[in-house]
């Protein structure tokens, strides 16, 4: 996609801090050119890429994510001025759903997946737990997932676009300190 810069620059990095900030419109198509790469770089042995296109054309449209990012917690991870990856969570009655971490394939595997969900944890306000839903099969979202603490609380078959899915839930039981 051109307008894009190449991060080889992260290639090798192993623990890069990245500014983690809420994401603004102008943050748009960079989260786009994210969700894109990511999801076909995660699912390319899970879903046909040609429905993986049809969701990210349905949930990464301008006008839906204008609305998410107006009205649920939507952080992304700068790094030299570009947006190398994103996280997105929905607050409610006490418990929260991470809808998406995702960065771009160059930089996985350097600490930015886990300043993107410190930042959602420390976002959260008085949330004791934080529910994800991963793929069966995207060893790395569930290895990152359990790593973190999250525990399989249910499994089921999901339908995306005539593609069955089979999902795991997970939860993170959140332990505030006390101060």
């Amino acid at each position: 996609m051109s307008g894009h810069k190449s991060i080889d620059h992260l290639k090798g990095v192993e623990h890069l801090k990245a500014i983690i900030r809420k994401a603004q419109k102008k943050d748009i198509q960079a989260i786009q050119h994210v969700a894109k790469e990511s999801w076909h770089d995660t699912y390319k042995e899970l879903i046909p890429e040609a429905i993986q296109d049809q969701f990210l054309e349905q949930a990464y449209s301008d006008e839906m994510m204008a609305k998410r990012i107006d009205h649920s917690l939507f952080l992304v991870a700068e790094s030299d001025s570009d947006v190398i990856g994103y996280a997105a969570a929905f607050q409610k009655d006490g418990q929260a759903d991470l809808s998406a971490i995702y960065l771009l394939p160059d930089a996985k595997s350097n600490g930015i997946g886990t300043q993107l969900l410190d930042g959602v944890l420390e976002a959260l306000d008085g949330v004791k737990e934080l529910y994800v839903e991963v793929e069966k099969g995207n060893t790395s979202g569930e290895t990152f997932y359990a790593a973190k603490g999250f525990s399989v609380v249910d499994e089921y078959e999901d339908d995306l676009f005539g593609h069955a899915l089979q999902t795991k839930k997970m939860v993170l039981v959140i332990q505030r300190m006390r101060r």
